[in-house]
């Protein structure tokens, strides 16, 4: 697939519906000792998934600043790359203190489920900005 400058509104509520209710799915579960060892696997698993759905998105688009598109793309090539700690990416001007989450490059990603309810919205904010 070519690079996408703009998705439609439509595809973009579709993505965000499915993301919802996955993270409606977790809060359904039992509150139980093993939902807190599941939360960070199934929400950094939701980000890979969050960034899937958007991941022909032009970089040019995107930018390289900081910005919510770029801290999914950098925590999910970490998950997948990176044994899940956060790894610099030299196309992207990461400066912690201006992302969502804060991490700092070498910390382990282990998202909460308001940590990644914190990270979604504001993806999909930029994402309509840049994207729409």
């Amino acid at each position: 697939m070519l690079g996408v400058r703009n998705y439609g509104q439509e595809y973009i509520n579709n993505c965000r519906a499915r993301i919802d209710m996955d993270v409606a799915a977790f809060a359904r579960l039992a509150d139980v000792p093993a939902k807190a060892d599941f939360e960070p696997l199934f929400f950094n698993n939701l980000l890979v998934v969050l960034d899937a759905c958007f991941v022909h998105r032009l970089r040019t688009v995107e930018g390289k600043d900081s910005n919510p598109l770029n801290e999914v793309r950098i925590l999910c090539t970490s998950i997948l790359n990176n044994g899940g700690t956060v790894a610099p990416d030299s196309t992207i001007k990461y400066v912690p203190a201006k992302s969502v989450l804060g991490l700092q490059i070498g910390d382990l990603i282990s998202l909460s489920s308001d940590q990644f309810a914190a990270l979604n919205s504001a993806f999909f904010a930029e994402l309509e900005r840049k994207f729409l």
